[in-house]
């Protein structure tokens, strides 16, 4: 099986969120598939130029864009079984940021995006390389399945190629005005609602759904949710009209990544039958955040973009009430309102509250590896790394019963939950009711050997890409199978 996989960010190359994690370990899994030849694309960023081992692929190639045809070129690299490949082109990503500048997205992010959607399958064939499978991830990528079923439908090039299209969060839809629509090249009869047309312009989310052989999102529990209306921006009637062909596949977490007795970006390493070096961890937080070092308070954290959707609002709203009884580090930007009231709640009261207001993937790993909670009252949650990263790392999610979180936590409710518990849910999304899990929490942490066992729990949740992978494959095998519904 010939696989691409296209997006507009994945780790360790170029990274603003979840999306990179994703994408980064589903090539790798992928690619040690028997039979499968895997290739990733990505845009050629500034940020990527240092990389080492890139190759240039001789020649170029041109690329529709509105009234002018852009020149791309290719760089590479073999990583592990899979290639990557980075398109290029210095009019459209050689720029500072990934897809925006001083929390301003780029005003031709359009026209960014229909090139690069454009220049993966250009690229396809420029290489040689003809895939079965073009597996597109969230609204930046969007348009390459309604480019294959559209203007390359007759592209004898494409012929077997199927198309499978992942919404990692339906809250970005990359919605853009009647004129993207005629930029893109696309034919003006497709111009329907029930094909390209919404709300008067274009939907690259919504194009990646209608056009794609098989949709599906990020936790099964994400699906229905999308499927009910809840958090579904709009979109609900678009994804039941694709029937049993939109689905969900939780996410799997890159475990050598994540790994708690290996990581060297810790203090020191542990395991759940050995956690004195998570003690360490958290007195060495305790001592360069400036809380007051004790091992015995619970502390409780945070990594993530402060936003309306990770519950930052609530999150913050319940911390006064706590701080004292528990300790609390916040790593993550986001709304400079939310950021500004973390400053000062941590100006307040220092010995008890810490924020950090940068984006740190080194600091990330010894706040995981520290806390002995870990607060995520998201809004909505289409499946969630950072609850399985704290899992792993013997972090207790605090955490709201939604989307993936509802998937891969399992609540402790009484005694009687601790053969399987490894997490607490917030019951309705109010201040009031995550105080009142905070502090069943902080009882059962007192409970030493209730404690231990929701940490043991947890640290042995098997959040491995192996059935997820293998959950894809059989999806691709079926899409190749059934073929499109156009």
């Amino acid at each position: 099986m010939n696989i691409v996989l296209a997006a507009s960010e994945a780790y360790p190359f170029c990274k603003t969120g979840g999306l990179a994690d994703v994408v980064g370990a589903i090539t790798q899994e992928f690619s040690r598939a028997r039979g499968a030849k895997v290739l990733l694309m990505l845009p050629y960023y500034r940020k990527v130029k240092n990389t080492a081992s890139l190759k240039a692929v001789p020649g170029s190639f041109l690329v529709p864009v509105g009234n002018h045809v852009e020149p791309a070129r290719l760089y590479y690299l073999k990583w592990g079984n899979a290639l990557v490949f980075f398109i290029n082109s210095g009019r459209y990503f050689d720029r500072p940021g990934l897809y925006n500048e001083h929390n301003k997205d780029y005003s031709d992010n359009d026209e960014r995006f229909i090139f690069f959607s454009r220049a993966v399958l250009e690229a396809c064939k420029f290489i040689g390389f003809k895939p079965d499978i073009i597996h597109a991830h969230d609204w930046q990528t969007g348009l390459i399945p309604a480019y294959i079923e559209t203007v390359y439908k007759t592209d004898a090039y494409f012929a077997r190629t199927r198309t499978v299209f992942t919404i990692h969060n339906i809250a970005y839809q990359g919605y853009y005005p009647k004129s993207t629509f005629d930029k893109a090249g696309f034919y003006g009869p497709d111009f329907t609602p029930d094909k390209f047309e919404y709300w008067g312009g274009i939907s690259f989310l919504k194009a990646g759904i209608v056009f794609s052989t098989r949709v599906t999102t990020v936790s099964p529990t994400y699906a229905k949710e999308l499927i009910n209306g809840r958090n579904s921006f709009g979109l609900e009637g678009v994804l039941r009209s694709k029937g049993p062909a939109f689905s969900g596949i939780i996410n799997g977490l890159d475990t050598d990544v994540w790994d708690p007795q290996n990581d060297s970006l810790i203090p020191m390493g542990y395991d759940e039958e050995s956690l004195r070096g998570k003690v360490l961890c958290k007195t060495a937080l305790q001592k360069e955040l400036g809380l007051d070092v004790n091992e015995n308070i619970p502390l409780c954290v945070m990594v993530s973009r402060l936003t309306y959707q990770k519950g930052i609002d609530l999150a913050v709203s319940a911390v006064p009430a706590m701080a004292g009884k528990m300790q609390f580090a916040f790593l993550g930007k986001g709304d400079p309102k939310a950021e500004n009231t973390l400053k000062n709640l941590a100006a307040s009261n220092p010995r008890n509250i810490a924020f950090c207001g940068v984006v740190d993937e080194n600091l990330a790993h010894q706040v995981y590896a520290a806390g002995d909670f870990y607060l995520m009252p998201s809004r909505f949650e289409p499946c969630g790394l950072s609850q399985m990263i704290a899992m792993r790392y013997g972090t207790i999610p605090v955490a709201t019963k939604t989307g993936g979180l509802a998937d891969t936590v399992n609540g402790f409710t009484n005694t009687d939950s601790l053969g399987q518990a490894t997490g607490f849910f917030v019951d309705n999304f109010e201040t009031n009711s995550l105080i009142y899990t905070l502090n069943r929490a902080f009882e059962v942490y007192n409970n030493k050997r209730a404690f231990a066992r929701l940490r043991e729990n947890a640290m042995l949740k098997d959040f491995s890409w192996d059935s997820s992978s293998a959950a894809y494959l059989r999806l691709y095998e079926e899409a190749l199978r059934l073929g499109n519904r156009w």
